[in-house]
């Protein structure tokens, strides 16, 4: 059973997946509002689900305010408890945080970076804790030769501060001084489209930066295969799939030593990597790739191979299917 965040109001409060239930709560809302009668309400139909349902094992996959809910529940139903730290979750958030990580029977990272934030925040889980990094799944199309005629560079994510797509824009700028045909895919939605869309008018780039909104899962292989070389100029990552993604294509990687990039990027065999907020760096970087082609095809290839070895779906699984069976089997003796 899968007890979730209703983030938008089109999602239906309860549906099903491969006959597994979907439950949705707007956790967010009814904290921010502080409506007393909404979050006994709330409360209390998670508790009742957790009594029918009898888990044997709770799955916390993220953290944040919304644990208040499970916190609030945890004596309806008792069952070993693992937690998975993804994003860094906001300030505001410690004391809740901190209080879901103590109660925890065991705590996953999905970076070993972020890990290391959760141990500093709660010491006493150090001997109960570990890092399962995320997987991708081989894609269904093969990776294309990169192009260069002309260099596609590609960034995408979340348009938010923490991704730093500001940053690529005046390197971009820059870029297009040494290599006039070059193009820039933006792809993704979020706080900051309007701004940059602005910043690439005002730039009089609008010709050369492309931004399509939204890719569907489905469809990023057949982006990243359009691109020569995927940036990620992160102020902030835990450890992104995007990373994977293009590594899987056999596209190099230029990215900022922040998060969990670094346990991803192999600087100078399968990418490269820049200090946080560097954008001269970034300059030097996608240069440095784009005047030496077989070298960027090379890092592509090494990428795709240690992605399939260190990072791919099966071992992820594997991990979680194993750590599951033995936090159960725990709880039963």
């Amino acid at each position: 059973m899968v007890i979730a965040p209703k983030t938008h109001e089109e999602l239906p409060e309860k549906e099903s997946y491969r006959s597994i239930p979907i439950y949705r709560f707007p956790f967010r809302n009814n904290l921010n509002d502080r409506n007393l009668d909404q979050l006994i309400g709330m409360r209390a139909k998670i508790a009742g689900l957790k009594r029918a349902f009898a888990p044997d094992l709770v799955h916390i996959n993220a953290v944040g305010v919304d644990n208040f809910f499970h916190l609030t529940t945890a004596q309806a139903y008792r069952a070993p408890v693992l937690v998975t730290l993804h994003g860094k979750w906001p300030k505001q958030a410690d004391a809740v945080v901190e209080k879901t990580l103590r109660c925890a029977d065991w705590v996953v990272g999905c970076s070993a970076a972020i890990l290391d934030e959760g141990r500093k925040l709660v010491p006493e889980i150090t001997s109960r804790s570990c890092v399962i990094y995320n997987g991708v799944e081989v894609p269904s199309i093969s990776p294309l030769l990169l192009p260069f005629d002309p260099p596609t560079l590609l960034c995408l994510g979340r348009l938010a501060p923490d991704k730093g797509f500001d940053l690529i824009l005046p390197a971009f700028e820059v870029i297009l001084r040494c290599f006039p045909r070059a193009r820039l895919i933006v792809a993704g939605n979020g706080s900051d489209r309007e701004t940059l869309e602005r910043q690439v008018m005002d730039r009089g780039m609008h010709r050369a930066v492309e931004f399509v909104g939204w890719v569907a899962p489905w469809a990023v292989p057949d982006l990243i295969n359009s691109s020569t070389l995927v940036v990620m100029p992160s102020r902030e990552d835990s450890f992104p799939l995007v990373a994977l993604e293009a590594a899987m294509m056999g596209r190099p990687l230029v990215a900022t030593h922040v998060g969990g990039l670094p346990e991803v990027v192999v600087p100078m065999e399968t990418g490269l990597l820049v200090d946080k907020e560097d954008c001269d760096g970034l300059v030097k970087a996608i240069s440095f790739l784009l005047e030496r082609p077989e070298l960027a095809v090379a890092m592509g290839k090494a990428a795709q191979k240690r992605i399939e070895t260190a990072f791919s779906w099966e071992k992820h699984v594997d991990a979680y299917d194993a750590l599951y069976r033995r936090l159960i089997g725990e709880s039963l003796t």
